[in-house]
C-alpha cells in the first residue's frame, strides 16, 4: 500500500499539485486521468523517486517493489533474453529461467530468445519492456501511455493481460476504453487535488460535473445571500430599531466563507469547417495493387476497390506495418499505386493528417502565422480564434514552430485542418499526444462534420463511436467491412485475439496470459456458460434497482423541493425589496425571518441531497463492478 500526503508541486510559477492526497489500496487498479501539462508525469515521477514534492510526504513499505514502464523504449543487449534479464533484482542477476518464463508467457517462441530486440514489431518491443519489468516482481505496476504505437490487437492483448494482474496498477493513457478495460478505481488531477472514485471514466467525470454543478449553485446562493446582507446592513445601519437585526447580520456576514468563482479549464474545441457537396460519390478506388518491391510476395495491398460517400465514416484498421498508413497516402495522392487508379469527384477538398507530416511546418513562422497562411480566405482573427481554440491562447499563439513540442506541433498540424473548408478528411493516429478530453471533443467533431472522415486509429472508443464501415488488414490481406466496429467483432474478429468473440477455444494469446499469471501466482477463474451469466446478470440488475430506487427518488424529491424554494427566496427578495422601500419596519421583520428560514432550509436540503447523491453513487458502483466482471467473463 502506498499513502500520499498532502503533496505539493509547482513549475515556473505553475501549480501542478496543491496538498493532493491519494491511497493505493492492495489490489487497486487505478487509471489516472487529467489533462496535459496538469501533473500526471509528475506525479509518477514523484512516487518512483525521481522527483521530490515541494511538500508533503509519501509513505511506501520497505519492501514494496514499483515497476515503470515508459513510453521510452531502449534497448542495449544483443537479444531479448539478456535484454529481458536487465529486470532481474541485484540477488536474481543468473536466474535467467525466470526471464524465460516470463517472456513465454507474454509470446515469445524458444527460438525468439537469441533474436535481436530491434527485429521485433513495436507491440512484441513493448511487450519485451514490459518483462523486463515484470521479472522484478513489482507490487506495483506503473503504466505510463504503454499504447502509444502499438497496433490493436497488441493493445487488446495487454487489456485481457492486465485484466488478470494480480497486484496494483497506477495507468496513465489517452485511450479511454483501454482505460476503462482494466481499472477498478480512476485517480483524476483536477485544478491542482487528486480525486479518487471506485469505477471508471465516465462515472469519475459525471461525479466531478455533478459536484462542479453544486458547488456553483452554493456558490452563487451564498453570493447572493451575502449581496442582501450588505443591502441590509447598509440601508438599516443607521435605524436605532433595527440595530439587533444589522448587528446579527454583521456577525453572520464575517462568519461566512467567500467561494470563489471556479476558473475556466481549457481544452481543445474542434470544430471543422465544412464545405457543401453535392455529388454522392467523393472518391472512387478502382484495384489498388501495391507493393514496396518487386519481390515483395503477396503484395502489401492487392486489387483493392472502395467507394467513398459523403456521409461515410471509415476506419482502416489492423496490426502495424501491415499497408494502413500506405493505402491511406494513396488514396490522399501522396503515393501512387502499382496499379489500380484513385479518382476524385472534382467538387472534393481534402484535408489530409499524419504525425510525420511536422516536418512540413515551417520552423519559423509562428503558430498564429502557420494558421493563417493554411488558407487564403482566412483572416487574422479568424487565425486568432483557432489558435485559441487549439489551446495557443495570447502570446503563445506567437510561439515560433521551432521550439514547440512534438505534441504542440501535432496540434499545429490539426489547427491548419480546421482553418480549411473541407469535405473529406483523411487522418492517420490524430489521437497521438491529445489528453482524453481532447480524445472527446475530436470525436464530437468528427461525427458533426458534414463530410467524408477516412480514419486510421487503434482507439476502440473511435471505432465504437465514429465507423460505419472498416478496410480491415488482416491475414496479409486486406478486404472491405460493411459495418461497425462491433459487428466486425461479433462476425469476425481477430483471429489472435483473446477477447475476440464466437472463439470455441482457447487462443495462443490466452494461453500466453495464464503462462505469466501463473507466473506471478494470479488467481485462477471458473469459466460461466453465457446462460448463466445472462441470469446473473439479470439478477444484479433486479438488486440494483432494490437498493438504489428509493434513494434515486429522495434525489430527485430533492432537487424538486430545492427549485420550490429557491422560487419562495427570490419571492421573499422581492417582497423584501418593495418592504424596505416603503420603509415598513414589521413587514421588513417579518419577509427577513422568513428569507432567513428559506435559506436555512435550503441550505439542509443541499446537505441532504450530497449525503444522498454519495451514497446513491457508492451503492451503484458496488453493482457496477459486478457487471463489469461478468463482461469481462464473457
Amino acid at each position: 500500500m502506498i499513502n500520499i500526503d498532502s503533496i505539493s508541486k509547482t513549475y515556473g510559477g505553475q501549480i501542478l499539485l496543491n496538498s493532493a492526497s491519494i491511497q493505493i489500496n492492495p489490489g487497486e487498479k487505478i487509471g489516472l486521468v487529467g489533462r496535459n501539462g496538469h501533473g500526471k508525469t509528475t506525479l509518477l515521477k514523484i512516487v518512483t523517486g525521481q522527483e521530490e514534492p515541494d511538500s508533503g510526504q509519501i509513505q511506501i513499505p520497505g519492501d514494496y517493489r514499483i515497476g515503470y514502464l515508459t513510453q521510452h523504449i531502449a534497448f542495449s543487449k544483443k537479444n531479448i533474453l539478456e535484454e529481458c534479464m536487465l529486470g532481474l533484482t541485484e540477488h536474481e542477476q543468473d536466474h535467467y529461467w525466470k526471464a524465460e518464463k516470463i517472456l513465454a508467457g507474454l509470446g515469445f517462441s524458444d527460438k525468439d530468445m537469441e533474436r535481436s530486440p530491434a527485429a521485433f514489431s513495436g507491440g512484441y518491443q513493448v511487450r519485451l519492456t514490459l518483462a523486463k519489468v515484470l521479472v522484478s516482481e513489482p507490487d506495483l505496476l506503473i503504466l505510463d501511455e504503454p499504447t502509444n504505437y502499438l497496433d490493436i490487437v497488441s493493445i487488446r492483448w495487454i487489456s485481457s493481460f492486465l485484466r488478470g494482474w494480480p497486484r496494483e496498477i497506477l495507468l496513465v493513457t489517452h485511450d479511454r476504453s483501454f482505460m476503462d478495460s482494466i481499472v477498478t478505481h480512476i485517480a483524476g488531477i483536477h485544478r491542482c487535488v487528486i480525486r479518487k472514485i471506485t469505477g471508471t471514466t465516465p462515472k469519475y467525470y459525471e461525479q466531478i460535473a455533478q459536484d462542479e454543478e453544486i458547488y456553483e449553485k452554493t456558490r452563487i446562493n451564498e453570493e447572493k445571500r451575502r449581496k442582501e446582507m450588505e443591502l441590509f446592513i447598509t440601508r438599516f445601519r443607521a435605524k436605532a430599531r433595527l440595530a439587533g437585526m444589522v448587528q446579527s447580520r454583521v456577525k453572520t456576514l464575517a462568519k461566512m466563507d467567500k467561494k470563489e468563482g471556479l476558473d475556466k479549464i481549457e481544452s481543445l474545441e474542434f470544430s471543422f469547417r465544412d464545405k457543401n457537396f453535392a455529388g454522392k460519390k467523393i472518391m472512387d478506388c478502382e484495384d489498388i495493387t501495391f507493393s514496396y518491391d518487386s519481390i515483395q510476395s503477396p503484395p502489401l495491398i492487392e486489387d483493392f476497390s472502395i467507394t467513398v460517400s459523403p456521409d461515410d465514416r471509415i476506419a482502416i484498421i489492423g496490426k502495424n506495418g501491415k499497408g494502413k498508413t500506405t493505402l491511406l497516402k494513396i488514396l490522399s495522392g501522396k503515393l501512387s499505386p502499382n496499379s489500380g487508379k484513385v479518382s476524385y469527384n472534382p467538387g472534393v477538398a481534402m484535408g489530409y493528417f499524419e504525425q510525420t507530416n511536422i516536418s512540413s511546418l515551417n520552423r519559423n513562422a509562428t503558430v498564429e502565422e502557420e494558421i493563417l497562411y493554411s488558407h487564403p480566405d482566412l483572416d487574422r482573427q479568424q487565425a486568432r480564434n483557432i489558435c485559441g481554440a487549439m489551446m495557443f491562447e495570447g502570446d503563445n499563439a506567437l510561439k515560433q514552430i521551432s521550439v514547440l513540442s512534438g505534441g504542440e506541433k501535432s496540434r499545429v498540424m490539426l489547427a491548419k485542418l480546421l482553418a480549411q473548408p473541407l469535405n473529406l478528411l483523411l487522418l492517420d493516429e490524430p489521437t497521438n499526444h491529445l489528453d482524453m478530453e481532447s480524445c472527446d471533443s475530436l470525436v464530437m467533431a468528427l461525427d458533426s462534420f458534414r463530410g467524408a472522415v477516412l480514419l486510421v486509429t487503434h482507439n476502440e472508443m473511435f471505432l465504437h463511436s465514429l465507423a460505419n464501415r472498416l478496410i480491415v488488414f488482416k491475414n496479409d490481406a486486406v478486404h472491405l467491412f460493411e459495418g461497425t466496429y462491433q459487428e466486425f467483432l461479433e462476425k469476425e474478429g481477430w483471429d489472435d485475439d483473446p477477447t475476440a468473440k464466437g472463439k470455441n477455444s482457447v487462443s495462443s494469446a490466452s494461453v500466453d496470459i495464464i503462462s505469466v499469471s501463473s507466473a506471478i501466482s494470479a488467481p485462477s477463474s471458473r469459466t460461466v456458460s453465457k446462460k448463466e451469466l445472462r441470469k446473473l446478470r439479470s439478477e444484479i440488475i433486479q438488486e440494483r434497482s432494490k437498493a438504489v430506487g428509493h434513494l434515486e427518488k429522495a434525489v430527485e424529491k430533492n432537487e424538486k423541493l430545492i427549485e420550490k424554494c429557491e422560487e419562495r427566496l427570490a419571492e421573499l427578495n422581492a417582497s423584501m425589496q418593495e418592504a424596505a422601500e416603503k420603509m415598513d419596519g414589521k413587514e421588513i421583520a417579518f419577509v427577513g425571518r422568513e428569507i432567513t428560514r428559506c435559506q436555512a432550509e435550503i441550505d439542509l436540503l443541499f446537505d441532504a441531497l450530497e449525503k444522498n447523491m454519495d451514497e446513491l453513487e457508492s451503492k451503484k458502483s458496488v453493482f457496477d463492478s459486478k457487471l463489469a466482471e461478468l463482461q469481462d467473463s464473457e
